[in-house]
């Protein structure tokens, strides 16, 4: 993914499978897992390599997990930018940062939040060495089967369908749209010809984990939704921008409403950006509800 210029990702219960090869240069992962305490539940995710001259860049987790007693449902998808670092270290870190906050059973979002600060912290102060690049991030927390917490930075996307109609969860955190918050604090937007808007003229969005020469500028603060599960709730799409940037929300919902399996469907979600000339690394996460 092309941000600047100049896995445990796979089920602890149900149907286990995780693959990692090489096919026609792209590097994959893929696989797919189950709820133990509503087998109707299930998530797949798959990940192709771009055609940008750079190390594949996105980085991917799901997972259901049992945690005192209750279970989680834990799905992120991590687009680096200039990193393959801090995509990986928010794959190994951000959701134990999450559930090890105290108030993360009673106040999910409060919990949420400030464990995207501090992960994003430790990121710039200590943890990565390079300190150089940054990542975005969308996470989905489903708690108990019922309830589903969302939050993310920079342009990393969250799509619920709801009765066969699309729900955009995340917010695109783009330049044009903080343009006043990055200029109060002491920063520009730049928007040259043939190319998006950009922070400094280098990033293009206003908030991410890294970064660390932009951060005066931008910041980590995630948006938090929190939704209900009911009985209306058919799936959830978690994808990095190598989607969005050429299929629109209720596009890539149509593509895949008629598709059960929700490792296939995140195949064909990804299928279907390539075709229509996507040419970043793309990842993406189905969880399907019924």
């Amino acid at each position: 993914m092309t941000k600047n210029q100049s896995p445990e990702a796979e089920a602890s219960v149900g149907c286990k499978m995780q693959e990692k090869r090489d096919l026609s240069s792209a590097t994959v992962e893929t696989g797919k897992g189950r709820s133990r305490i509503n087998k109707k539940i299930t998530h797949g995710y798959h990940s192709v390599e771009g055609k940008h001259p750079h190390p594949m860049e996105d980085y991917v987790f799901a997972q259901f997990k049992q945690v005192d007693g209750n279970e989680l449902g834990l799905f992120a998808v991590f687009d680096g930018h200039l990193s393959q670092e801090v995509p990986d270290y928010l794959r190994s870190h951000l959701f134990d940062n999450i559930i090890n906050q105290h108030d993360f059973w009673t106040e999910p979002e409060e919990a949420i939040r400030r464990a995207y600060e501090f992960t994003d912290s430790t990121i710039i102060n200590k943890a990565i060495k390079k300190r150089k690049g940054g990542s975005t991030a969308v996470t989905a927390i489903l708690i108990n089967c019922e309830k589903l917490v969302v939050a993310n930075v920079g342009d990393s996307r969250a799509v619920l369908c709801r009765d066969g109609v699309a729900k955009q969860l995340s917010v695109d955190h783009e330049p044009n749209k903080e343009r006043k918050v990055i200029e109060e604090k002491g920063g520009f937007v730049t928007e040259y010809p043939g190319d998006c808007a950009r922070v400094d003229g280098s990033l293009a969005m206003t908030r991410s984990f890294g970064d660390r020469r932009l951060k005066e500028h931008i910041s980590s603060e995630p948006d938090v939704l929190v939704e209900i599960v009911d009985d209306d709730t058919e799936f959830l799409i978690l994808a990095s921008d190598g989607v969005w940037k050429v299929m629109s929300n209720q596009e890539a919902v149509d593509c895949v409403k008629d598709t059960e399996d929700p490792r296939s469907a995140a195949k064909k979600i990804i299928k279907e950006a390539v075709e229509k000339k996507s040419r970043d690394d793309i990842s993406c996460i189905v969880v399907r509800f019924q």
